[in-house]
């Protein structure tokens, strides 16, 4: 099968490529961009005027576990399908509750899970068994069996000696970890971002402390390490501004946003619409700016989708007691 896919914006980070290009594609495979190379004839002709012709898509977070699963593991075909028709070809998936990979069997039931025509899946191990934080996980026996690094997910570390043993065996294996700068404990019940907004609706506020008290623990503790971090779905200019000074001191850090915190402020939750109640909460205008001019200077490398399938009775709820 040729095909010949004219008049698109092709977009290639990988080669410096952002322009008006047609491409050429034989058996699947990139053959010539720009102009056809000689004696290609094509089956089909795409025109892909005034859209993107770009390479598969990243997800640096999503779930997709089945819902009910007895042991969590099992994918939901339905999610696999929207991402691939989204153009996503590669999904992170992190630990969760219902989904632990603390050791490697479980790890290789997910691997094995993937079929044919579905995006790559690329688990990321347990930093701590059961996600309890407290006793660490075999890193490098989960490494061979397929996590690409290694998170808590949802789940803090209380005990700061875990987090520091965390980054020293992750140095030494060379391993990454990818960890949520949040701290639970400052505000345990908090559903909305702190602030005028909140107070308005009666909502407890969770306060951009949160954030950055975490951040200044792991910086501190990665350069008692060297350790490898990337932060996922920072949420406040507080915390951005906090990145920015750990990237000039030369902190091997790197970092995303979700996409919901791109586009959307606490304003949108309205009159508790429980679609909102995300976890980071969505906050001010102030921080959405900020994120939005990170990931436009560099300083934040990628957005994710936070993907989080939820059915109606978690949003039917009140909007403290609904699932974010």
């Amino acid at each position: 099968m040729r095909l010949h896919i004219a008049n698109g914006r092709l977009i290639d980070p990988a080669n410096a490529v952002d322009g008006l290009h047609d491409l050429y594609l034989a058996d699947g495979h990139v053959v010539a961009t720009g102009v056809a190379p000689d004696g290609f004839h094509a089956d089909r002709v795409l025109d892909a005027r005034g859209l993107a012709v770009l390479p598969g898509l990243v997800d640096l977070s999503a779930r997709v576990a089945q819902p009910g699963h007895a042991t969590g593991l099992a994918f939901a075909p339905a999610e696999l399908r929207a991402a691939l028709a989204g153009g996503v070809t590669r999904l992170v998936l992190p630990p969760d509750a219902e989904a632990v990979p603390d050791e490697p069997g479980k790890v290789d039931t997910l691997m094995r899970q993937r079929e044919a025509g579905q995006p790559r899946i690329h688990p990321l191990g347990a930093m701590t068994v059961g996600l309890a934080g407290q006793t660490l996980t075999e890193m490098g026996l989960l490494a061979q069996a397929g996590c690409l690094a290694f998170a808590q997910g949802e789940h803090g570390i209380a005990d700061t000696r875990v987090l520091w043993g965390a980054m020293r065996y992750a140095s030494g294996l060379g391993h990454t970890l990818w960890l949520r700068p949040h701290d639970p404990w400052l505000a345990p019940r908090a559903v909305a971002a702190s602030g005028a907004y909140a107070e308005r609706l009666g909502l407890e506020g969770l306060p951009p402390q949160a954030e950055t008290v975490a951040l200044n623990t792991i910086f501190e503790l990665q350069r008692a390490t060297g350790a490898r971090v990337h932060l996922t779905r920072l949420s406040t200019a507080a915390g951005l501004a906090l990145l920015r000074a750990a990237r000039r001191e030369g902190l091997a850090v790197t970092a995303d946003v979700s996409v919901h915190h791109l586009h959307l402020t606490d304003v949108d939750i309205g009159f508790f619409d429980t679609h909102y109640h995300l976890q980071p909460p969505l906050r001010g205008q102030r921080d959405r700016d900020a994120i939005q001019a990170a990931l436009a200077d560099g300083l934040v490398q990628a957005l994710c989708s936070d993907h989080t399938p939820v059915d109606d009775l978690g949003k039917a709820a009140p909007f403290p007691a609904s699932t974010p």
